[in-house]
């Protein structure tokens, strides 16, 4: 079975302890702390593997955790840090987070290889902590937690263009015919079973992807048949292929099926319903009412729309060759990029609004504002507040986590400071 969908769970390294100790050595009287730093944990990591076409993989290993950084140890040695993970996919996977469904990358295009979740930084030792009054501190910092995420991977295909139908109509037939693709082709329903995918040359002018979807039904969109679970894949389409059976051979009217797997991607995704359309009018050679001939009834219906009727017959070749120059040249007519989700999700944020506690509190002999707990210091460990995204994520933290409004109750002021874990701000709305 074609595995185009995964979910698996994902966990980045744990940072290192930070190490207590002191030096013992004869003849140095007051050592004095030497407890080393923890190592820093290892990345996640997704690289695109040219190789892969499928998530079959997935399918058997479900878990994928980076190594965790060491303790720190004495004599100022530092912990070993922890190897990254990387996981492959193929080109085209995009990755979610399962719970909310929104997109964190999409591997395509530009994104070959991403970070997607940083391991946690080492911990300092006790050295860092001595000062004229502690000249023997007795604590070390632990190391940043891991972080984890439950991952949703789904594969669409990066094809030109969509091949799009009811089933037993020719999609595989013409994809066999002009492109190399060698597809299972039988006279019955559903003989595909996974998308396929082609490459068409042409002669002075620039070739496409085809992709041929397995056949769709009424009701798809909302799970019926097979044609649905692979609805996915058009979703990089630019042009889609709409095929029928013009001569009828099984009974059914070639525009009412159009409108009907036109509705169906209508309610699976607006914007693919509006993308530039071409009608593949296939099997004219069984086609044998010459008065009352379907193509004139196609033409009549749907070039009033913009939508042109190529007549075709996969099995002969018979008008091939203007319906592909045709669709190269709406081709040619389209942003030549490629279509790559926009990302939802950021996981270097997720972690910060854990249910740890934090205190808000005013200090009369420094006239400022004190926020502090591990709930402050994760985010602030995670957020790189140097950054517009970042510093956009920390305004909203302090709002979201009712601390602007401790601070208001406290009597905080325009201009006031405000401090955190050695952060300090003024105060504006």
């Amino acid at each position: 079975m074609f595995a185009d969908r995964a979910r698996i769970y994902v966990r980045s390294g744990k940072g290192g302890d930070g190490h207590v100790s002191f030096r013992r050595e004869k003849y140095v009287p007051n050592g004095g702390p030497d407890g080393g730093d923890g190592g820093r944990g290892g990345d996640v990591i997704f690289q695109v593997d040219e190789g892969l076409n499928t998530l079959t993989d997935f399918r058997h290993v479900r878990k994928y955790k980076a190594v965790d950084g060491q303790e720190g140890g004495k004599r100022n040695c530092r912990g070993k840090d922890g190897e990254d993970i990387v996981i492959k996919v193929p080109e085209g996977t995009v990755i979610k987070e399962a719970e909310s469904g929104k997109v964190i990358a999409d591997m395509s295009g530009d994104n070959k290889r991403i970070v997607l979740l940083t391991g946690g930084r080492g911990g300092n030792g006790n050295q860092h902590y001595a000062t004229s009054t502690m000249q023997a501190p007795k604590y070390a910092q632990p190391g940043q937690p891991a972080r984890e995420l439950e991952l949703l991977l789904e594969l669409k295909m990066i094809a030109d263009v969509g091949l799009v139908g009811f089933p037993n109509v020719g999609k595989s037939t013409l994809l066999s015919r002009v492109t190399n693709a060698r597809p299972k082709i039988a006279n019955y329903h559903f003989t595909t079973l996974i998308p396929n995918l082609g490459v068409v040359d042409l002669d002075d002018a620039k070739g496409f992807v085809i992709a041929d979807i397995p056949g769709l039904i009424e009701g798809a969109s909302e799970g019926v048949g097979l044609g649905h679970e692979f609805l996915r894949h058009i979703e990089r389409t630019k042009v889609i292929i709409h095929m029928v059976d013009a001569a009828g051979t099984e009974g059914r009217d070639p525009v009412a099926d159009i409108y009907a797997i036109n509705k169906e991607l209508e309610e699976y995704n607006m914007e693919i319903a509006s993308r530039p359309t071409v009608i593949a009018a296939n099997k004219i050679d069984a086609i044998t009412d010459t008065e009352n001939n379907p193509i004139d009834a196609l033409r009549a219906e749907f070039e009033p729309k913009g939508i042109r009727v190529f007549p075709i017959s996969a099995v002969s070749g018979e008008g091939l060759k203007e319906l592909l120059y045709h669709v190269s040249g709406l081709l040619d007519k389209t942003d030549d990029k490629p279509v790559v989700f926009e990302q939802e999700y950021f996981p270097e944020f997720s972690n910060s609004y854990s249910n740890e506690p934090f205190t808000v509190e005013y200090n009369e002999e420094e006239n400022e504002y004190v926020v502090e707990g591990p709930r402050i210091e994760k985010m602030l460990g995670y957020t790189n507040l140097e950054s517009e995204k970042g510093f956009t994520f920390f305004q909203g933290f302090l709002k979201d986590t009712g601390i602007l409004e401790q601070l208001e109750e406290l009597g905080i002021q325009e201009g006031d400071t405000v401090r955190m874990y050695g952060l300090k701000f003024d105060y504006y709305k």
